[in-house]
């Protein structure tokens, strides 16, 4: 307005006028507004705030503080502050300067927080500027343009006084041309700890250093007799080579005074990975790994560093305690999960880390505990829980030593919520991370000037830093064990303090367990598909000559499908659970039974095979073969309905059994296999068949039979008729002359003596001809018998007779 031009067709003074009382308009409806709306409105209402604030320009410049060195000066240091400016407005900022201003001490820790949310408000108090030349000066800011400023300035310069926490405030100030006037156009708070001796107590500081990661295993392992292990993707091995997250958290952590908390998984997988093993893709198909060299020089750095340490293993997979306390106890079987990744701890981390870790504590998710989820966190053997200040709250002026008996012999270890949450979020930014380093250290420092007594703080940060929040954390530890408030001390020591008889030893109820987080647990159904899946493993076991094979890569894959790394991805956990079962159930598909087609017997009695086939590596026992007949009227089986027998196959093989059937009538049976364990269960799916009897009757039989015997007699009366007239021969040639009665059946010397006359012969021979065709008698034997089944047996199978 100051700068119109007059309009046309107008004198000068005319247009000033025009122009000095539409200003005075302008101006003044804005104050009418707030006239008219002051009843309604406070004061230091924020849409008024933001309305001055936007006409002023001021917040038009953001300021970064990239960096602040010392983090934590003491006598004779110069602090170092470094960053960016940048100009957001559409004005440009012209003579502008960056300059450090210093607030008063800040005395109580709820005070850091509330000057942490509005760090850059330039409506509140700044400070005086030190000015001069620790200033540094832009002659213009161009809109949109980032600027650096790097600022010293001797830390007596700072006019510090007692022991404390002091408001650091970087703040850049200039003039627009529409307020053409100094003004602080942005500023960005943080905090300076002011600690320049050696404090008379120190505050024993307990940093967990968490080692944890998602699953990365599947069951599945290859044939060969190393039992190749198989990953569900190639993504461990980024996070253990140079740079990655896992990488970065043993590097940083190698030089620092802190408490290892491991997962046995992660040690188990990463080990797996120093020696051959394969990837499963997105197609289903396996590729070999190739980061083996990557795996081993991770374990060997991480050797190095936990050497000599404390160190704590979590139950193997990280098990989701509140997701355990909430709904898997509901499921049998679920403890008995949860018992076993405890069991497996011991000699896994030692094995690999060549360390005996600590055991007996339990870490909830976020520190979050109710009655169950300790019940549960104990059950297995822990007897510390590892909780949060925000969730096992005290009612105290200031904060007491994190350990405290909860009863039942469980002491529950409290961590600090605020220090502990001081390093989430996105610190990808250096002025991110700088900010929470400063907000941890001035916590830290407020904490321990509450009271001249010695406590010692826990902090137990989120299980899986990002690498950013790792270096936040590594930065922030460094500066606080050069501090001269603090002092390092492990876990194992800080759960054995003396607890404060003021703190609260009360578990939480149930009802105020957060929400959020329950809303992330898994849920009932997920244990119960845990325990469909351990009922098929134990089901398939029984069977196998070589159990471990089977067992163990099973068992610690369900330890997998309980980790509290699966919270919020309940597609990635149900998928992975499924994947579990699914491979499961095509191991037991590989024993069964051949189908069969319909099989023909002819007789009374015959053998039937079935063959059970073995498509696993290792042999299979102590299975029974049951055939069962459905119609054992018409067909039996073994001299009954069904008979069992033992099976026994080895790996890659087939094997025939034999079962001996009896046909009573002809017609169709329909018989039934079925595998089943020592323990009466049914293994597998049943395989039906046909079978068609074509049995010999009995009557058919008794004529045959008859027949038989008649042509027996016949031949011996031939037999006796031919002696005879041999004899009577004989008898003739040696006794010629003699009397007819030399002949007589009373002197069988004399008959052998009597030879045969040809015309005897001759006569006996009519005779036995006529005989020959003479009419068929009614005893005769039948001459047609029911014919035998020529029918070929089914497709594949043999029959016994």
């Amino acid at each position: 307005m100051a700068e119109a031009a007059d309009f046309q067709g107008t004198s000068a003074s005319p247009a000033r006028r025009w122009l000095r009382r539409t200003g005075a308009l302008l101006a003044g409806a804005p104050l009418l507004a707030g006239l008219l709306q002051l009843p309604a409105a406070a004061p230091a209402d924020a849409a008024g705030q933001e309305s001055a604030q936007a006409a002023s320009g001021a917040g038009s410049v953001s300021v970064a503080v990239d960096s602040l060195s010392p983090s934590a000066p003491t006598e004779g240091d110069t602090v170092t502050v470094s960053g960016t400016v940048t100009n957001n407005g559409k004005q440009a900022v012209t003579d502008a300067h960056v300059d450090l201003r210093v607030g008063p001490s800040i005395d109580t820790r709820s005070s850091i927080d509330t000057l942490a949310k509005k760090s850059d408000d330039v409506q509140g108090p700044v400070g005086e500027e030190i000015g001069g030349k620790y200033a540094e000066k832009f002659p213009k800011l161009i809109p949109g343009v980032a600027e650096p400023f790097n600022i010293s300035v001797p830390v007596d310069e700072l006019d510090l006084g007692e022991d404390g926490v002091y408001q650091l405030a970087v703040s850049l100030s200039g003039e627009t041309a529409a307020q053409p006037w100094d003004q602080v156009l942005g500023i960005q708070r943080t905090f300076l700890p002011w600690q320049p001796e050696e404090a008379g107590t120190k505050t024993k500081t307990t940093f967990l250093w968490p080692l944890v990661s998602t699953a990365h295993m599947a069951a599945e392992t290859g044939s060969n007799e190393q039992q190749t292990p198989v990953f569900r993707d190639d993504k461990l091995a980024e996070e253990i080579a140079p740079g990655g997250r896992l990488d970065q958290m043993v590097s940083l952590g190698k030089g620092l005074d802190v408490t290892w908390v491991v997962d046995p998984d992660l040690l188990a997988s990463v080990d797996a990975m120093t020696k051959s093993y394969e990837i499963r893709g997105a197609d289903g198909t396996t590729t070999p790994g190739k980061s083996q060299e990557i795996a081993k020089n991770w374990l060997a750095e991480l050797q190095q560093a936990v050497a000599g340490k404390d160190i704590v293993a979590l139950p193997f997979g990280d098990p989701d305690l509140a997701s355990l306390a909430h709904h898997g106890t509901k499921v049998t079987g679920s403890l008995s999960h949860f018992k076993e990744a405890t069991d497996v701890v011991d000699d896994t981390v030692e094995t690999i880390l060549h360390v005996k870790p600590s055991t007996d504590f339990a870490w909830p998710v976020d520190g979050a505990v109710d009655p169950s989820i300790v019940k549960v966190a104990t059950s297995a053997g822990a007897d510390k829980v590892i909780a949060r200040s925000d969730s096992l709250q005290d009612n105290l002026s200031y904060t007491p030593s994190a350990a405290r008996p909860i009863g039942g012999g469980t002491t529950a270890v409290v961590a600090d919520s605020r220090l502990s949450t001081a390093f989430h979020g996105n610190l990808t930014k250096a002025s991110a991370s700088t900010l929470a380093v400063q907000r941890f250290l001035a916590q830290s420092l407020t904490l321990g000037l509450q009271t001249g007594k010695q406590r010692s703080v826990v902090v137990a940060p989120q299980r899986m830093p990002s690498v950013s929040q790792a270096q936040a954390m590594a930065e922030a530890l460094a500066a606080l064990e050069g501090g001269n408030w603090s002092e390092p001390q492990d876990l194992s020591a800080a759960a054995k303090a003396k607890p404060d008889p003021a703190a609260n030893t009360k578990v939480p109820p149930a009802s105020t367990y957060p929400r959020p987080l329950r809303a992330q647990e898994l849920p009932q159904a997920a244990f119960e598909q845990i325990a469909k899946t351990q009922d098929k493993l134990d089901k398939f076991k029984v069977i196998l000559t070589r159990q471990s094979r089977v067992v163990t890569p099973f068992g610690r894959a369900m330890n997998r499908e309980m980790s509290t790394s699966w919270r919020g991805d309940d597609v990635a956990a149900s998928t992975y659970r499924s994947g579990i079962e699914g491979y499961l159930d095509g191991l037991i598909g590989s024993v069964k039974l051949i189908e069969k087609s319909e099989t023909k017997l002819s007789g009374r009695s015959a053998t039937i095979p079935v063959t059970v086939q073995n498509n696993l590596v290792q042999g299979v026992e102590h299975l029974e073969l049951r055939l069962t007949s459905q119609n054992p009227t018409r067909l039996k089986i073994g001299g009954d309905a069904y008979e069992e027998q033992q099976v026994t196959v080895n790996g890659g093989h087939s094997q025939s059994v034999k079962f001996t059937t009896s046909a009573n009538a002809n017609g169709r049976a329909k018989v039934v296999a079925q595998l089943y364990t020592e323990d009466g269960r049914p293994y597998g799916a049943a395989v039906t068949f046909d079978v068609k009897v074509t049995e010999v009757t009995p009557t058919v039989m008794l004529v045959i039979g008859g027949g038989v015997l008649l042509l027996v007699l016949a031949g011996f009366r031939m037999y006796t008729q031919r002696k005879r007239a041999a004899a009577r021969e004989a008898a003739e040639d040696g006794t010629a002359g003699t009397d007819d009665d030399a002949d007589s059946p009373q002197d069988p010397v004399g008959a052998r003596q009597h030879p045969e006359a040809p015309g005897d012969r001759l006569k006996e021979e009519s005779e036995t001809g006529s005989r020959a065709e003479a009419p068929e008698q009614p005893s005769d034997p039948t001459p047609d018998t029911a014919a035998e089944s020529a029918d070929p047996s089914g497709t594949g199978e043999r029959v016994d007779r």
